[in-house]
């Protein structure tokens, strides 16, 4: 179905419902949803803002935060960084010329600098932080995911009724 099409197509459900959908024939169908119509109901939304603010507010994230500060104020690990860019921006230079001998000397010494920035504390304290809030989001969708799983399982056979009922 083209792009024009699936805009085009129209039809009238109601999301709600538990029944069965039947065509023009009076036949049982099962619904087809136009992504326009997959809208995201609004107390989803809501409720979904107001866990991210919850997230907004852990423990993980506030230690994210300041760590991530105590990078921005460390003149040292700054520098670094910035030496690093650098050295990056040099390495796609003379890959662009073709300069694989210049490339893999650049690329070692910005190893060599990465193992220095890593040998902060600072920087293994936000590393640690971004590890942190990364499993806390992994974690959240998990159990939604999961959660929604489970009930779908479980309403497997309401619509195996459903659809047994659409066949009398």
């Amino acid at each position: 179905m083209s792009a024009q099409e699936a805009h085009d197509h129209t039809h009238n459900h109601d999301h709600g419902h538990h029944g069965h959908a039947h065509d023009e024939d009076g036949h049982c169908t099962i619904e087809k949803f136009n992504v326009r119509d997959l809208i995201v109901r609004e107390d989803i939304m809501d409720r979904t803002k107001q866990l991210a603010n919850l997230i907004s507010t852990s423990e993980e994230v506030i230690f994210y935060r300041k760590a991530e500060q105590m990078i921005k104020d460390n003149k040292e690990v700054q520098d670094l960084i910035k030496l690093i860019k650098k050295r990056q921006k040099e390495a796609v230079a003379f890959e662009s010329f073709q300069n694989q001998k210049m490339v893999d000397k650049i690329n070692g010494e910005i190893e060599a600098l990465q193992d220095q920035l890593d040998g902060f504390p600072v920087v293994e304290q936000f590393k640690q932080a971004q590890e942190d809030i990364n499993y806390l989001l992994q974690m959240v969708v998990s159990v939604v995911r999961d959660t929604v799983s489970d009930n779908i399982k479980l309403d497997e056979e309401s619509v195996a009724s459903s659809l047994k009922t659409c066949s009398d």
